[in-house]
């Protein structure tokens, strides 16, 4: 099966244990649960988008089916290792939400019933039978309550891996079901130099991209093999800045521009939101007499979010977080797409924003 959500962009190998980067404490706790058979038959991966929570269940499937003797498993080069990487095993399915007409994904009932109706199968060439549920926590109830029966009576020989964001926003009776492995993020300084070291990215670059992935490995990697992201990125506060310059009337206008894209918003929004908190973090070290402490995501806009932070008062820069966080709940929830950025343009600050022109979309 593809991944339309998140492998469009880069090319996956298989992986070893050794591979794997951060998250040793769960790494090592999976290889003690093979080695003194110990497997239980459910796992709930949790962590942030793109923190590598898809790639350690796939090097769990692999470690479990690898070809090579053991203690040299997976080995990451046989043929087993090899189709798990590519999700082509014929006993090893990914199974992820589809997106919705709003982009939003959904993982619904039929999908959930192929998914049993496959596991119910005699394996055809695997040790175990494992099924990777990306993002689970966008199952709906109906699908939930289906898998549920899976994970209360799962078949022989099979192993369950669901990932999602928070244990907390699945049904405690699917959460309890399973062993959680909450995965944290990885320092900055360990990205840069993975991204320096292992995929060559030019160290300027990967110094950039550590910062903004928010300890995103996947993240990271994804942006630098695929510029379009970064494009994006600075496409999105483009508007940002176009939203700050301009008057009450042209705020209206980009909102009904803004609001025909519904699907672009969450993103959007998220790279809004990720300028506001380094405003506010900037404007509390500067208050505090730490001006040169607070850590930042847009570090390529450092001296810009300087100067606003000394600019503006904090109160303004602090509403303009809470609404913009505010108007991506809503959105998550289908609010009325206009009416929500109309309400967040209208709390941003107004004013002359910067020295010298429109520094945001040159940067």
């Amino acid at each position: 099966m593809t991944n339309q959500a998140g492998r469009n962009t880069i090319t996956l190998m298989a992986t070893t244990w050794h591979s794997l980067i951060g998250h040793d404490w769960a790494v090592t706790l999976l290889q003690a649960a093979i080695q003194h058979g110990r497997v239980g038959h459910a796992y709930l991966i949790t962590g942030p988008g793109q923190i590598g929570k898809t790639t350690l269940a796939r090097t769990f499937a692999q470690a479990l089916n690898c070809e090579a003797a053991k203690g040299q498993r997976p080995c990451g080069q046989c043929r087993t290792c090899q189709l798990i990487a590519a999700d082509r095993h014929p006993d090893v399915r990914l199974l992820q939400p589809e997106l919705s007409g709003r982009g939003k994904p959904t993982l619904k009932i039929d999908a959930i019933r192929d998914l049993q109706q496959g596991l119910s199968l005699a394996a055809y060439e695997a040790r175990v039978k494992v099924a990777i549920l990306r993002q689970f926590d966008a199952a709906n109830l109906n699908a939930a309550n289906a898998f549920l029966k899976t994970l209360e009576e799962p078949p022989n020989n099979v192993l369950l891996l669901l990932t999602a964001n928070d244990a907390d926003t699945l049904l405690p009776t699917i959460a309890s079901r399973c062993r959680v492995l909450g995965l944290r993020p990885l320092p900055t300084e360990l990205i840069a130099q993975s991204l320096t070291t292992r995929w060559h990215v030019p160290e300027e670059k990967a110094h950039l991209l550590a910062y903004l992935a928010d300890g995103r490995l996947g993240w990271a990697v994804r942006a630098s093999q695929d510029a379009t992201i970064l494009q994006t990125r600075a496409e999105r506060l483009a508007q940002l800045e176009e939203a700050l310059h301009g008057r009450y009337a042209a705020r209206f206008d980009l909102a009904e521009k803004l609001a025909r894209k519904p699907e672009q918003l969450p993103g959007l929004l998220r790279a809004w939101l990720s300028w506001w908190r380094d405003l506010a973090l900037l404007a509390q070290a500067q208050q505090a007499g730490r001006a040169g402490a607070a850590v930042i995501s847009n570090v390529d806009h450092a001296p810009l979010l300087a100067r606003l932070a000394a600019q503006w008062p904090a109160a303004a820069i602090q509403a303009s977080l809470k609404q913009t966080n505010l108007a991506l709940w809503q959105l998550e929830r289908n609010a009325n797409a206009r009416l929500a950025l109309e309400v967040l343009l209208l709390t941003y600050p107004t004013g002359p924003l910067f020295d010298g022109g429109r520094q945001m979309a040159d940067r």
